[in-house]
C-alpha cells in the first residue's frame, strides 16, 4: 500500500542540453515549449546529450514556419552514409496561432526567440524557446551583483543558524 502514493519515475524523460548563456545574454519575457522535427539518426544522438543549442535561434519564415537556426547534433555513433547534416535547419513544431503571435511580437525592436533546453517528454524530444530581449552590458553587470549578494546573504544565514 504505500507504494501507491510514490509517483511513477519515467524512465524516457530528463533535460538533454541546455543554453545557459540565454539567461545570461537575455530577459527572457515568456517561454513556449516547441515540437522539433529530427531525422533518425538525429534523435539517436541527441537521446546521447551531443546537441549543442548555446549559438542557435529561432526563425520564422514567409510561410509562417517556425526553424532552429544555428544549433548542432554531433552524427550518431554508430550511423552510416545516410548520417544527418550536423548544422541544418529543423522545423519547430507549433499551433500557427502561437507562431503568429511570437512573429508579431519578434517585429517588435530588441525582440528575437532564442532555445532554452531540449528535453524528453514521454520519449519525445521537446525543446523550450523563450521570446527574449537582449541585454546591454549594465544589465548583466546589475545580474551578476544581485546574484553575488544572493549567495553573501544565504552564507551568512547558514553560519548564523549553525551557532
Amino acid at each position: 500500500m504505500a507504494g501507491k502514493n510514490k509517483k511513477k519515475k519515467d524512465s524516457g524523460s530528463g533535460v538533454l542540453a541546455t543554453n545557459r548563456k540565454a539567461h545570461r545574454d537575455f530577459n527572457i519575457l515568456e517561454k513556449v515549449e516547441a515540437g522539433i522535427v529530427l531525422t533518425g539518426t538525429e534523435v539517436k544522438s541527441v537521446k546521447q546529450g551531443h546537441v549543442s543549442i548555446q549559438e542557435g535561434y529561432v526563425h520564422i519564415d514567409d510561410r509562417m514556419e517556425a526553424w532552429l537556426v544555428g544549433s548542432t547534433i554531433q552524427p550518431y555513433d554508430h550511423g552510416n552514409v545516410f548520417n544527418h547534416n550536423q548544422t541544418r535547419e529543423r522545423k519547430l513544431l507549433l499551433h500557427r496561432k502561437e507562431i503568429e503571435r511570437l512573429y508579431s511580437k519578434i517585429r517588435e525592436k530588441g525582440l528575437t526567440i532564442v532555445p532554452l533546453k531540449i528535453y524528453l517528454v514521454r520519449g519525445k524530444v521537446k525543446i523550450k524557446v523563450g521570446l527574449a530581449k537582449g541585454k546591454n552590458v549594465v544589465d548583466k553587470r546589475d545580474t551578476i551583483k544581485k546574484r553575488e549578494a544572493d549567495r553573501d546573504s544565504q552564507r551568512a544565514m547558514r553560519s548564523y543558524n549553525q551557532r
